[in-house]
């Protein structure tokens, strides 16, 4: 989990060279490293163990010392660094006067002292990730082998990269994992079932959640949220 301790911040009154601020002399503040952090977990996680993890990192950490205002735009920095857009992270980060000594959002301040530590997992995934694939696999066969079960449903899936909606038909027996595979043979645009977070009425929609309990009708939106694919630059750090 991560924490945060205040402490006094080092003065900056010393004489520092032209065009150089106080802050980067002392080292107190770097801007954000680019590219893909990568890092391997002690044991591999599926994709909704992380989510899981970080919902739980984001939930409990502003009670520990420091302001949520700070917490909230660390929230929207990593986001931003976990999609690659590291101008925005920037932006978010001199927005809210967060300094950064080592260029990373595993260690950083706000102007008051308070220090802010992120766990690797909000940054980015593991590189070990591995899919619920078994489990999905013995999903899509019950489907198969009894189908037709269940009641259609004509849905719209609202696709987070290109916003536009894609209609596809379900059944009300069907898990949201086996119907993730179907989206994106339904459509080029969508990547594979592991890069996609289904969400309905606010809620993360869970692979093995049926249709009939999600409550949706005919005509009804589900919203696709489109992650990028992990990249295999670099090499991996041991977490």
């Amino acid at each position: 989990m991560g924490n945060c301790v205040g402490r006094p911040r080092p003065s900056t009154s010393h004489t520092t060279a032209p065009g150089t601020s106080s802050q980067d002399s002392a080292g107190r503040n770097q801007p954000l490293k680019r590219g893909k952090l990568r890092w391997k977990s002690d044991v591999p996680w599926t994709e909704g163990q992380l989510r899981s993890k970080r919902d739980e990192f984001w939930d409990t950490a502003p009670a520990f010392e420091g302001r949520k205002e700070i917490w909230d735009a660390l929230k929207a920095a990593a986001s931003a660094i976990e999609n690659e857009d590291y101008d925005l992270a920037q932006a978010i980060t001199d927005g809210a006067n967060i300094t950064c000594p080592q260029g990373s959002l595993t260690d950083c301040y706000d102007e008051l002292g308070n220090r802010y530590q992120l766990p690797l997992y909000v940054l980015s995934a593991p590189i070990n990730l591995v899919e619920e694939a078994s489990q999905d696999d013995g999903l899509e066969t019950e489907v198969i082998d009894d189908s037709p079960k269940g009641v259609e449903i004509p849905l719209k899936f609202r696709i987070s990269t290109s916003c536009k909606d894609v209609k596809l038909t379900v059944r009300s027996s069907e898990a949201v994992g086996v119907v993730k595979r179907r989206l994106s043979k339904a459509d080029s645009s969508v990547p594979e079932a592991s890069l996609q977070r289904w969400f309905f009425g606010g809620k993360l929609l869970s692979d093995k959640l049926k249709f009939e309990d999600i409550g949706v009708q005919r005509g009804f939106v589900i919203q696709v949220i489109v992650q990028p694919a992990p990249s295999n630059d670099s090499q991996p750090v041991k977490k």
